[in-house]
């Protein structure tokens, strides 16, 4: 684990436009970011390897209607796992912080209760424990939520189970990542998630595939659930003389609604467009949709697991008023996060039509989808990052600001299916528009969030660097020349030539000495 000895004083924005947020400082916050952005990028790579297996199962096993129909369900699930956890997967970080215990242990010169900690743990748990139930069963009783065409079985309708197993296992992690213990989460999420996800899906088709889809994902969540309580028990203990408060477990329902209300927002961008499409294109092409979404939203989850990993640091700024520090974190993170996705937006959208060929050739069609949702990843950045600060210095007014998000994309969604079905255009480049107007809106967000935040702290919020196009450049040129290869070749030789191209450049013309730190192993 690693000590964030160093004072966030120590931080230094420079005065000119170099290449980097701030001065190369041997600063503790940093180090501890850099250590979670390796577990990350390492888990993202993993997240990769097994999503494949999964795809290909799902599409040439159940078919394209089968994974529209687990698309529609699963919509309505993970919102209800959203929603239940109320906002703690980032408030429980200042929770556990005004307890008394920091990221790696009490602070210094402060005398602290030892189960302050776990029992604030545990009253996230039942909070979480509490809202689950309820949105579990008025799904159960109004199963046309998840399948408004009527068509399910037993077993998929068995999938609001895994609302509670979900909320359960995002509050652990969460509470992991507060010691900066993000490899459990790299574990759970990007290695026993996927992986009971793929063999599950294989084996249930030959038992019951009518509903074996939707045992995978329930046995998939467990499985990382179960790995997140282990770690979380032995990471903070039982809760020792712990009892419910309901009236202090009301007042913390309270206090997070708006990170609730940004939490679910959040999760709404990514998640409104099927929910839209469920309702005006066929089963078929919903299918195919989500099979371009799996792709696009890995780079979705690189930047999501920095979150619990900045969240620490920045409540610790927030309550020292160290601004400049906070800014100067987001900008390093962001840059961390945008040049990461680029790369892997890159390697993925060139070779675009060979992945989604996995799914057979009806899949072929969704390449479109596939760029834009990949696009809308890289310029979600900003926003993400600078989102992390906001929700401790401005909750009402980023919450404001993703509502208005949501409810724009949610109208240009709209209109776009409707202007793609007045050109006659088919249902899979309807649900390819709904992917353009993901990508309009994210970008609106990331610029409203960044200039906020950019008031608020006094220092300019800018993940862009120059040294971006140094790379994209002679890597998009070797994208173009294993284009022309065969489709299996575009995939095997290709991606790992794009990624190696982009690597390099941005190595050499992105990267200074502070974010080199990104690679290199420190002791705690």
């Amino acid at each position: 684990m690693v000590k964030a000895v160093a004072s966030p004083n120590d931080l230094t924005v420079p005065d000119g436009a170099g290449a980097s947020a701030f001065e190369p400082v041997d600063d503790g916050d940093i180090v501890a970011l850099a250590q979670g952005g390796r577990t990350n990028i390492l888990g993202f790579l993993m997240r990769l390897v097994a999503r494949i297996p999964f795809l290909f199962l799902a599409s040439r096993l159940y078919g394209a209607s089968a994974l529209g129909r687990f698309a529609s369900a699963l919509v309505m699930v993970e919102f209800a796992g959203q929603l239940a956890t109320l906002g703690q997967k980032r408030g429980l970080a200042q929770k556990l912080d005004e307890s008394g215990w920091s990221n790696t242990g009490q602070r210094p010169g402060q005398v602290a209760d030892p189960d302050a900690a776990t029992h604030a743990v545990a009253d996230a748990l039942l909070v979480t424990t509490v809202l689950a139930v309820v949105m579990s069963l008025l799904i159960w009783w109004f199963p046309e939520s998840m399948y408004p065409r009527g068509n399910f079985s037993l077993a998929e309708r068995l999938l609001v189970l895994s609302v509670w197993v979900m909320a359960v296992g995002d509050i652990a992690l969460a509470a992991l990542a507060f010691r900066f213990d993000v490899a459990t989460t790299v574990r759970a999420r990007a290695v026993v998630e996927p992986w009971t996800l793929s063999i599950t899906a294989g084996l249930a088709y030959f038992v019951y595939p009518e509903g074996g889809l939707a045992l995978a994902y329930l046995a998939s969540v467990s499985a990382a659930t179960l790995v997140a309580l282990v770690a979380l028990v032995r990471t903070y203990g039982l809760p020792r003389r712990w009892r419910p408060r309901p009236i202090a477990l009301m007042r913390l329902a309270l206090r997070n609604m708006p990170l609730a209300g940004a939490d679910a927002v959040e999760w709404g961008t990514r998640k409104i467009d099927v929910f839209i499409l469920r309702f005006f294109i066929g089963e078929a092409a919903l299918g195919i949709y989500y099979f371009a979404q799996q792709f696009a939203s890995l780079p979705q989850k690189l930047k999501s697991s920095f979150e619990p990993v900045l969240g620490p640091v920045i409540t610790r700024n927030v309550r020292t008023g160290n601004m400049a520090a906070i800014a100067a974190q987001v900008c390093q993170v962001g840059f961390w996060i945008t040049a990461a996705q680029t790369g892997i937006a890159l390697a993925l959208a060139i070779p675009g039509a060979g992945l989604m060929g996995l799914g057979g050739p009806a899949f072929v069609q969704g390449t479109a989808a596939l760029v834009f949702l990949l696009i809308a990843e890289v310029v979600a950045a900003t926003a993400v990052v600078s989102e992390a600060a906001l929700i401790y210095v401005a909750r009402m007014r980023n919450l404001w600001i993703s509502l208005g998000t949501i409810v724009m994309q949610g109208t240009l969604t709209l209109g776009f299916i409707l202007a793609g079905q007045a050109a006659g255009l088919s249902a899979v480049w309807q649900a390819a528009l709904a992917a353009l107007a993901m990508a309009l809106s994210l970008a609106t967000s990331s610029l409203l969030k960044s200039v906020l935040l950019a008031r608020i702290v006094g220092e300019p919020i800018n993940n862009w660097r120059w040294g971006l196009v140094w790379a994209v450049v002679p890597a998009s040129l070797v994208g173009a020349l294993v284009h022309c290869l065969p489709e299996w070749a575009e995939m095997v030789l290709g991606i790992p030539a794009i990624i190696g191209v982009y690597c390099t450049m941005i190595w050499r013309f992105g990267f200074g000495p502070e974010d080199r730190v990104l690679f290199r192993k420190h002791s705690a």
